[in-house]
């Protein structure tokens, strides 16, 4: 997706990501944050920088202040191409701004503990979900985290109940320290007010950190969320591992960016943490 959701030049990329940190809607400074240990997963957008960039640097902003291993970076699938859940084959992801290698032995593991989870490349092969989201860690945090890349294209509750349970006994049993990154979107294409009002609810769905909730609203609501089963599974994962508390740290939507409010996405940007500290 470079050249496209993303600049394709490594100057180009760094420049704009540092816009994007002092943009009016993002956070106002650049990484790195204060050192923070409670940082469990930030739910981020995926849309072009243009658009969702400033809100997802708000996350990113955050997660610059913490120190892990592994970054597990959940998605859904757009198109529809391969395995239902799938983590790559591949042993490393390229980005202008360079290399990150994939934790084979968490993937590895986190298939053998889930039923539906599969290796296949095919299934990031077209996918921006996820790699959106890789330009945004290498700029943020220190060099040497690896990743998790999970395509999603199975979003159900069950399902995402399975892979988040498959991902926290994985990550427990291997020791490892990781960060979530939970890639959605909000409401798509609607007007300015409405996206406002149902977003809202589908927020408060993630602060309560209850799954079954969030499907709940999201249904009854016709949220039209894409990520909602990455969220999902994010929640499952982070409540197993000691979440307490789920901080929304920006929500604003393309109208915010461009002006034109007449059919807009949302874009949100939380945190989930393991104690009852404060960012603010």
């Amino acid at each position: 997706m470079a050249g496209y959701f993303y600049p394709a030049s490594t100057e180009e990329l760094s420049t704009l990501l540092k816009s994007l940190f002092v943009h009016p809607l993002g956070p106002g400074k650049l990484p790195p944050a204060p050192p923070s240990n409670d940082l469990l997963a930030i739910v981020s957008p995926h849309a072009g920088y243009e658009y969702s960039g400033p809100v997802a640097a708000h996350g990113y902003y955050l997660a610059s202040g913490t120190s892990v291993d592994t970054v597990i970076v959940l998605g859904p699938n757009h198109h529809g191409i391969g395995s239902g859940v799938a983590v790559p084959e591949s042993d490393s992801w390229e980005t202008p701004l360079g290399s990150v290698e994939v934790d084979r032995e968490l993937s590895s593991r986190i298939v053998r503990l889930s039923s539906i989870v599969d290796f296949d490349d095919l299934a990031h092969w077209k996918e921006h979900s996820i790699e959106v989201q890789v330009p945004f860690l290498q700029f943020s945090l220190t060099p040497g985290f690896r990743i998790v890349p999970i395509s999603m294209l199975m979003q159900d509750e069950l399902t995402a109940v399975e892979v988040g349970d498959a991902i926290a006994r994985a990550v427990q049993e291997l020791g490892r320290r990781v960060l979530f990154v939970a890639s959605t979107d909000f409401t798509h294409y609607e007007p300015y007010d409405d996206a406002y009002r149902k977003d809202a609810k589908a927020i408060e769905a993630i602060r309560s950190r209850d799954v079954s909730e969030l499907y709940r609203v999201v249904e009854g609501g016709h949220i039209s969320m894409c990520g909602y089963g990455a969220v999902a599974a994010t929640l499952t994962a982070t409540n197993r591992m000691g979440a307490s508390r789920v901080e929304l740290l920006k929500y604003a939507t393309s109208g915010d960016t461009t002006g034109d409010r007449s059919a807009v996405v949302g874009y949100g940007s939380l945190a989930v943490f393991s104690s009852s500290s404060s960012t603010s």
